[in-house]
Formats: structure tokens, C-alpha cells, sequence
């Protein structure tokens, strides 16, 4: 259900609110582009400063502008089981095609309570959800044996992996079986993740250069490595610049300099160095992007 080229969307903002018509600007763009999915209300759409509103808005929004084009992956995970609970039902009653569910930021969970956690999220409503391990923010890491536990639940069905650890894929793929949904949360990495069994992205750079990525994942997809390795190497330096200062101030900036949005973010992101900037527009140009 979730493969290839997904976006984690970023949230255009304009005058402090959130701008609807450049929110669905940006779904009509994805679709025409080529864009496999949207991960609407995830840590690059500014989850963590949407009010409550705000997030329930931004999901029914994508989802209706969307209408059946990509697969709606919305994001409804927090450190607040119920929270997560009310915005999985949520994301079920608008439409969604599946929820992404982060870790337990700041709480530290034992492995137990992750399972617990995710456990009665899964149970919340009869959609699929995907686990979302990012250590890197989360602190905490959702071990192997823990996903191979959780999988057994019928509706959890995937991870999206930011943990930098290229034997995980393997290593879950041992555990658990081909069926588990792999999906790489890191564009520098994607290539290497979807050799060993990986079937996409969830990607920031996708917000810039969204039919570059569906390309690269669609080489990857037929088995066309070489030509993969290719298109890896030509994003690699706007991978790279996005993420000199904190995400997703790069990506916002990047979709401004296309007219997609303003680069306006919500403290406590602040607006780029100029140095940053020079490096995105850099490799923006190379790839053809911008003028």
C-alpha cells in the first residue's frame, strides 16, 4: 500500500495561520509530479506547534484535495497515548489511508510501554499504522524483537526507519518477514535502505524536488541501481543543505524559492543563515530547479 516516493509535507503557513490554498497547492503539485504518497501532520509539517486544530484541519484538507490521487499517510503519532488515539480515529473518519505513529518523545518508554502504546493506537480504529523510529529525537529506539511483537497486531503493517542503521532492514526483514512495510525516513540513506529489501521514502527533499525523487525511486523499484545511483548522487547535495539547520526550515525555504509557499516556520525554528540559504539555491540550480 505504501511504496516509492512519499512526502513528508511541510505546513505552509502565511500570517502566522495556516494557508489552505497553498496547502492545497502543494497536494494538486505532488499529484502532478509523480509523488507515490503524502505524509501529511508529521515532525516537517511542524506537528509539534500545530494546535489541535490546526492538525486535524491539515489532515482532512490533504485528504479530500488529494481525492484518491496518492496514499494518505497521515501523521498522528505523540508522546500522549490518547492524543494519538483521538488523532488516529480521526485520520480513519477523514479518509486516511493508513497513520504514522512516532516513539514516545521525552517519556523514555521501555519497550514495553512502546508495545502498550502502539498496542491501543492500532486498536483505536481499523486502519494501518506504521511505526515511526527516529532514536536520533526520540531518545528511544523500537528494537527488532519489539516490532516483531507488534506486528503481529494485523493493522501495524510497517516502519519508517530514521535510525542511520543500515542493518536494520535486514534485520526486521529476519524477524518478521517479507510483508513488513520498509520505508526509509532518511534521504541520504534511502538508496542503501532499499537495496536491502526497503519499498520507499518518506522524504524532506521530496517538498523541493518531488518528481527527482519519484524518479530515483522508481530506478530503485525496477532494480535499476545504477541509474538509482545516479539520481542519489545528483540530490545527495540538496539532501545535504536541507538539513544544515534545524528541518524544516530548509525545505520551506527551498519550496519558496519555486513559488510554492512562504518560508515562514513556527518558533522554535528560526529563518536560515544566509550561508544555508546560498547552499540550498546552490544545489536548487544544479539540479535545474530554479534559474
Amino acid at each position: 500500500m505504501f511504496k516509492g516516493s512519499l512526502v513528508a509535507l511541510i505546513t505552509p503557513f502565511s500570517n502566522g495561520t495556516v494557508d489552505v490554498d497553498a496547502l492545497k497547492r502543494l497536494v494538486d503539485w505532488h499529484a502532478d509530479e509523480g509523488t507515490d504518497g503524502i505524509v501529511p501532520c508529521g515532525t516537517t509539517g511542524e506537528s509539534p506547534t500545530l494546535s489541535n486544530d490546526e492538525h486535524l484541519e491539515v489532515v482532512k484538507i490533504v485528504v479530500e484535495q488529494a481525492a484518491g490521487r496518492m496514499k494518505i499517510l497521515a501523521g498522528a503519532g505523540s508522546n500522549n497515548t490518547i492524543e494519538a488515539v483521538e488523532y488516529t480515529k480521526h485520520a480513519a473518519a477523514a479518509g486516511a489511508d493508513g497513520t504514522l505513529h512516532v516513539a514516545g518523545y521525552y517519556n523514555r518508554p521501555s519497550q514495553e510501554g512502546l508495545y502498550q502504546h502502539f498496542k491501543a493506537v492500532a486498536e483505536a480504529a481499523d486502519i494501518p499504522v506504521i511505526l515511526y523510529n527516529i532514536p536520533p529525537r526520540a531518545i528511544v529506539d523500537i528494537n527488532v524483537d519489539t516490532m516483531a511483537r507488534l506486528a503481529e497486531i494485523p493493522n501495524i503493517i510497517g516502519v519508517k526507519d530514521a535510525t542511520a542503521n543500515l542493518a536494520r532492514p535486514s534485520l526486521e526483514r529476519m524477524a518478521i518477514g517479507t510483508d513488513w512495510v520498509l520505508l526509509s525516513g532518511e534521504d541520504g540513506t534511502a538508496l542503501s535502505y532499499n537495496a536491502q529489501g526497503g519499498q520507499g521514502c518518506i522524504s524532506v527533499t521530496a517538498n523541493v524536488a518531488p518528481k527527482e525523487c519519484a524518479a530515483f525511486q522508481r530506478a530503485c523499484t525496477t532494480g535499476d541501481y545504477a541509474k538509482a545511483l545516479e539520481l542519489h548522487e545528483q540530490l545527495m547535495p540538496l539532501h545535504v543543505a536541507l538539513f544544515m539547520e534545524p528541518s524544516p526550515a530548509g525545505a520551506k525555504f527551498g519550496a519558496s524559492l519555486r513559488g510554492l509557499c512562504s518560508a515562514d516556520a513556527r518558533l522554535p525554528v528560526v529563518p536560515l543563515s544566509g550561508e544555508t540559504k546560498g547552499a540550498i539555491e546552490t544545489a536548487m540550480r544544479e539540479l535545474k530547479l530554479i534559474n
